[in-house]
């Protein structure tokens, strides 16, 4: 039975189109490799930290959506870790569907991104 799965991943802020076209398609290949349904990525764009990580203060934002088993979590998160592009990620199991512009429109505009109602933290933040 797949679940339903959003990840949140924060980038260096100063990456161009190349880098950002090259990890959106690392991510859709994992979850194609490992029987996903990718439903969508959104750029919710730069946004300031609440802390510097890596000696940045701000970082790029995205929201990915997918449907998958617990092998695909691990996985994603396993190359999310070793793509030194990525500052941060954070993926949590969702119980129902939820929408994320509510989720973003509730979030500061210039703080981190507020957890999604309904939804279950499966993995914490990663360390640098």
């Amino acid at each position: 039975m797949n679940r339903m799965y959003e990840t949140i991943i924060i980038v260096q802020p100063d990456l161009g189109e190349d880098d950002l076209k090259g990890l959106s398609a690392k991510v859709q290949e994992v979850i194609a490799t490992m029987n996903g349904d990718f439903k969508r990525m959104e750029d919710w764009g730069l946004r300031k930290l609440a802390y510097p990580i890596n000696k940045c203060a701000r970082g790029r934002y995205y929201y990915l959506r997918f449907d998958g088993e617990a092998a695909l979590i691990a996985e994603l998160e396993r190359r999310l870790r070793l793509d030194d592009k990525v500052i941060r990620y954070q993926s949590v199991r969702l119980e129902k569907e939820v929408e994320p512009t509510v989720a973003a429109q509730k979030a500061p505009a210039e703080g981190p991104v507020a957890e999604a109602e309904g939804a279950t933290v499966t993995a914490q933040i990663e360390g640098e």
